[in-house]
């Protein structure tokens, strides 16, 4: 029967571990390594969290996709991002952030339904942020063509330091509430009844400048090219320079999703 071992022995295996660890170690397999039981392993991972926070550390224990990591206090975030995205780093384009988001809410999804919803064909993408590792194929659709369903990987928990998918911020807190709905309602209202003089009397000078410079333009500025629209909107890598050029769009998931990369983690990687 082997011996005991001691509560200050596991921490110390733990931070030996996790030093050399190139992604999060499962507590179970921490326990299978030293010879303990995972609770053990849980306790000392807990104590070690705590002292870490007591002692005011660079650097914190963290639970991430179900293990065990070292990384980065929070309040230390500006000092890493001077060191580590010093301009060299190239990150995921608005519309790789935006099927990111749609895959991560909404999993599992075809490919078809994901450029359902973004209106365009998300298939390049896709392949992009599944090469990325970002997300993978989960299972088959058991309907006609057996389409694949995509969702998020641990590589993707694990980027924006989320222990599990339910950890992403809900979607109520972008929906508009029922007073602005119905004031936008209220707004974009067609009275059946008035007279079209009447409506057009009530549109600004604006809006006739507007209408007069679409008249204006040669019709191929508003033709659309499909493989200006692939590479435009489904250009998964756009330098870091350029990210705050790229467009940006209003759904719900996007903007929960961009808010979660902000605060806890980032996609970028080195170009």
């Amino acid at each position: 029967m082997s011996e005991p071992v001691d509560a200050t022995e596991i921490q110390a295996g733990i931070e030996a571990i996790l030093m050399v660890a190139d992604q999060p170690v499962a507590p179970g397999q921490l326990a299978d390594l030293m010879g303990v039981t995972k609770e053990a392993v849980e306790i000392a991972a807990a104590d070690l969290i705590q002292s870490y926070a007591g002692q005011g550390r660079g650097f914190v224990l963290q639970r991430v996709a179900g293990g065990l990591r070292f990384q980065s206090h929070p309040e230390q975030a500006p000092l890493v991002e001077r060191f580590v995205l010093d301009g060299q780093a190239s990150r995921l384009s608005a519309a790789a952030l935006e099927t990111m988001a749609i895959i991560a809410y909404k999993q599992p999804i075809s490919r078809n339904q994901i450029s359902a919803i973004r209106g365009v064909n998300a298939e390049g993408v896709v392949r992009t942020l599944e090469a990325r590792g970002y997300v993978d194929e989960l299972a088959r659709d058991p309907g006609p063509g057996r389409a694949s369903l995509y969702g998020t990987t641990p590589a993707f928990l694990e980027r924006l330091g989320l222990n599990s998918i339910d950890e992403l911020p809900p979607l109520g807190q972008f929906v508009p509430g029922a007073d602005v709905v119905e004031a936008l309602e209220t707004t974009l209202m067609v009275n059946p009844d008035t007279e079209a003089d009447a409506a057009v009397a009530g549109l600004d000078d604006s809006a006739f400048d507007v209408a007069a410079m679409a008249a204006a333009a040669p019709a191929d500025d508003y033709a659309e090219d499909a493989g200006q629209d692939d590479r435009e909107h489904d250009s998964a890598d756009i330098p870091a320079d350029d990210a705050e050029g790229a467009e940006l769009v209003g759904d719900d998931e996007f903007h929960a999703f961009s808010d979660l990369v902000s605060a806890n983690g980032d996609l970028s990687e080195e170009a």
